[in-house]
């Protein structure tokens, strides 16, 4: 007797945007921490280091550029500050708090900067120079049409 294999399931395509987006998202956030793991940093940790500058950024400021809100950025922010890769610093004035890459964390970005441009380049040539640019091109119009639907 013959054991019966099934035929291996298709995956069927979705017609849902966010779906596909999100997997994109995994997918490349895979790809970048994989990249990222030798520096002791994940994606999302090198994101929020990039653009927390040595003068210091105000949290809600920084949410913006990420497309984060300020809850989830502040969660996200507690190992980086733990680790002393960020600090927080008196703003122009007394209620305001500015995030401020500390001399560790620019170790941090320095170890973790060749690992993202290979896994950069990884993708670029996958993709070639044509479909990044239009991924890019599509991706940013995306983000202004969904930011000013927001607004």
């Amino acid at each position: 007797m013959s054991a019966r294999t099934e035929p291996a399931a298709v995956p069927t395509q979705s017609v849902c945007t966010c779906f596909r987006m999100r997997k994109l998202a995994r997918l490349m956030s895979q790809r970048y921490d994989q990249a990222l793991a030798p520096a002791g940093i994940n994606l999302n940790q090198y994101s929020i280091l990039r653009r927390t500058g040595g003068k210091g950024r105000p949290l809600g400021e920084i949410a913006r550029e990420l497309g984060m809100d300020r809850t989830t950025l502040s969660r996200d922010l507690k190992p980086l500050v733990e680790s002393n890769w960020i600090e927080s610093v008196p703003g122009l004035d007394a209620r305001q708090r500015r995030l401020r890459i500390t001399d560790e964390g620019r170790r941090v970005i320095e170890r973790a900067q060749p690992l993202w441009r290979q896994a950069q380049d990884r993708i670029d040539q996958g993709l070639g120079a044509e479909g990044v640019a239009a991924l890019h091109a599509q991706l940013d119009r995306a983000i202004a049409q969904l930011q000013d639907d927001g607004a």
